[in-house]
């Protein structure tokens, strides 16, 4: 009967410890925007679970943007930094963005995924948020990696020279100044020409950036542009690079 009592004891008392745990405030609160209106990447699904997963990890909250009638201020007021997940295409109303506008504005953050640069181009404030637009890719290749500014957490996987595959974005001129790049591809070691119809690149030269933080009207911003082939997601190097931005965004603490 004592060692029944005794593993009761036991029992209850882990119970009180966990119940304890899981009510203690998390570091900060994610929202996951994934909607696309254009080119839906098979990542998707990958990037979700990766970005649950990492959250269980890191002790933050990441919750799914389902109710495209629910993005509103009050909503909004929960999280400390929206993600957008590979979005494509105009993915947000007038009323919708000028709540992203006032979230930022009121000293938040954001992080673009990939295509996240191929989103709402006629957006002007976004495309300043973002830094950088999309122009043009060539076909999924293996590269080198460059660090352009190890001052940055995250980046240890991605030492110079580093082979990599993915799917590099060239990019539009800088829609605003202030930008931190920290990581680049080596073009020299995969072939950058692509043309579609007009739209040609013969790539961006010694300096290709891939990923990049800023200030930006009152809040944060994070671009990274890997994030293309579902096997990313499960890449340490990668998943360390896109928390270091999150955990940046969401904080200012880097």
């Amino acid at each position: 009967m004592k060692g029944f009592r005794l593993l009761l004891v036991i029992l209850v008392c882990q119970c009180i410890a966990s119940s304890t745990v899981s009510a203690q405030q998390k570091q900060f609160k994610a929202l996951v925007v994934t909607t696309t209106k254009g080119w839906h990447h098979e990542s998707l699904h990958a990037g979700w679970i990766a970005l649950k997963e990492m959250g269980v990890r890191n002790f933050f909250d990441v919750v799914l943007w389902e109710n495209p009638g629910g993005f509103t201020d009050d909503y909004l007021k929960q999280f400390q930094v929206v993600i957008f997940l590979n979005t494509t295409g105009d993915i947000f109303n007038d009323d919708q963005q000028k709540v992203m506008e006032r979230f930022i504005q009121s000293g938040k953050g954001y992080v673009g995924i990939h295509s996240a640069s191929d989103t709402e181009y006629d957006w002007p404030w976004y495309t300043k948020l973002v830094g950088r637009m999309f122009k043009i890719h060539p076909a999924v290749q293996s590269a080198k990696m460059k660090i352009l500014d190890n001052s940055f957490p995250g980046l240890q996987g991605f030492a110079d020279g580093r082979i990599w595959t993915e799917e590099w974005y060239a990019f539009q001129p800088e829609t605003t100044t202030g930008l931190n790049y920290i990581l680049g591809v080596d073009e020299t070691t995969y072939n950058p020409k692509v043309q579609w119809g007009d739209n040609k690149s013969d790539g961006m030269g010694a300096v290709h950036p891939l990923a990049w933080y800023h200030n930006y009207d009152g809040g944060r911003a994070f671009y990274t542009a890997l994030g293309h082939l579902p096997t990313n997601f499960s890449e340490p190097a990668f998943l360390n690079h896109l928390y270091a931005g999150i955990l940046w965004a969401a904080t200012g603490r880097k």
